[in-house]
């Protein structure tokens, strides 16, 4: 499978050794960190050598001693049968929560041998609580790993013909295929983004075979929650995770403690979301009041929407069936608006990492008389998005948005084709991942105008 994040790590690898700093690749259990560092390794590099920390017992003392380094490299030699080369080897020091000191390795790594390609990976659980332990500050940079888009989901199922169509923005041509393009979005609706999910799908084409691995995931990360979390955090965290689709499911979709359990408060929760979020099994989609630049000035924190990780993953834990999801009519019947919702908001998460000023929210005012689904901030200026799951729409909150703050952009994404109206541009749901690129450009084209009008 070809993942969109090994050209990041190209030019990570590309980087003067001055420059570089040992790599953290973050992301939750599963999502393909290691994958994508062993084919770096295997494709880039002459030699290659891979860690676990986890497996490889032994190896957790590695740094407990010091850091010498002619002794650490000498015993990383030894137990690989490979010698060390800089510039000519990457060493891939995976799950390295379980080797004491090993975050702290990666500062000298950075000091001492610079010229070395280090990339580190391991289950955010695990990092986020290496109590005891200094953290090696301006010493690393880091690269998020998210499930597979839906334009990675397209190259890896054989559609690289529609990826490339999508990747040209020809709107013409995207509305001509559009009954292949929403095929294959009912698919990745079911199937989503894990890797191993999308991997079983494609070997065998056998739904069933995949909803198995997606509920063996989630049983997976529930042993998580019992490996990592404060006992006392525990029971928490699990309700909060399984009261993650009953909140979506409502209308209002906004995060209510009391669906967690009567009488449920705040205070109560709040560290058993944040961990979850850490963990990065969790987005937190917040409100703000006001769709003004900088976004964030407006955020309200206590107002909020909790989405899972993964677009299939929420349709296990719904336990929706394939008829469901995948047989025309009814594919939006039910959940229609959680899924769009979580699709959606994924599709734009993963690109809010590209460039710095990518901000994204949803809106509603202090009167509660309208909601728009995203706001999104990028290239210098604010879009509000609405997502919807049918072909019949309507744009009420989004009039109001664009009334009071006299947007120039004002996007809606659902199943109608692409179409650039007065008010409201239809971007279809296969597409809307494009949307910060239009705005990027759009921007560009009135900073151009504005240069040559001396305004």
């Amino acid at each position: 499978m070809r993942r969109f994040a090994y050209t990041q790590l190209l030019e990570w690898k590309q980087t003067t050794d001055n420059e570089r700093k040992p790599l953290i690749l973050e992301g939750a259990r599963q999502v393909g960190k290691t994958w994508i560092a062993r084919k770096l390794g295997e494709n880039e590099f002459e030699n290659y050598i891979e860690l676990n920390f986890e497996k490889q017992t032994a190896l957790r003392s590695l740094f407990e001693l010091d850091f010498d380094f002619n002794r650490i490299l000498l015993a990383i030699s030894a137990f690989s049968g490979k010698k060390v080369i800089p510039g000519k080897t990457l060493l891939f020091l995976d799950e390295i929560q379980w080797a004491p000191r090993g975050l702290l390795s990666l500062k000298y790594f950075n000091d001492e041998f610079p010229q070395l390609h280090v990339i580190a990976a391991g289950s955010l659980l695990g990092l986020m609580n290496h109590e005891g332990e200094s953290f090696p500050v301006g010493k690393v940079s880091f690269l998020k790993i998210f499930p597979m888009t839906f334009d990675e989901f397209l190259v890896a199922t054989g559609k690289e013909s529609l990826f490339d169509v999508l990747k040209s923005r020809d709107w013409t041509l995207m509305n001509i295929l559009a009954d292949q393009f929403e095929e294959v979005l009912r698919n990745y609706y079911y199937i989503g983004g894990m890797p191993e999910a999308v991997e079983k799908f494609i070997t065998t084409h056998d739904y069933a075979k995949v909803r198995r691995v997606q509920r063996e995931l989630i049983k997976s990360y529930k042993r998580d929650f019992s490996k990592h979390a404060p006992n006392d955090l525990l029971p928490r965290i699990s309700l909060v995770w399984d009261s993650i689709p009953t909140h979506l499911a409502k209308e209002n979709k906004k995060f209510v403690y009391a669906v967690i359990k009567f009488g449920a408060r705040a205070k109560e929760y709040e560290t058993a979301i944040k961990w979850l979020v850490d963990a990065g099994l969790a987005y937190r989609h917040t409100r703000v009041s006001k769709g003004e630049v900088p976004l964030d000035e407006f955020e309200d924190t206590e107002s909020f929407k909790l989405f899972v990780l993964d677009v299939g993953i929420l349709g296990a834990m719904c336990s929706l069936d394939r008829r469901t999801l995948l047989d025309g009519s009814e594919f939006y019947k039910q959940y229609k608006g959680a899924l769009t919702e979580q699709y959606v908001l994924q599709e734009l998460i993963c690109r809010s990492t590209d460039e710095d000023d990518v901000k994204l929210h949803y809106w509603a005012p202090d009167t509660g008389q309208a909601e728009v689904d995203f706001v999104i901030q990028a290239g210098g200026q604010i879009a509000p998005l609405e997502a919807k799951a049918e072909i019949s729409v309507k744009a009420k909150s989004l009039k109001v948005f664009s009334s009071q703050y006299k947007t120039p952009l004002i996007f809606r994404t659902s199943l109608l084709p692409y179409f650039k109206g007065k008010n409201v541009t239809d971007i279809p749901l296969y597409a809307v991942s494009k949307v910060p690129e239009i705005m990027r450009s759009e921007n560009s084209q009135i900073a151009m105008i504005s240069g040559k009008t001396g305004k």
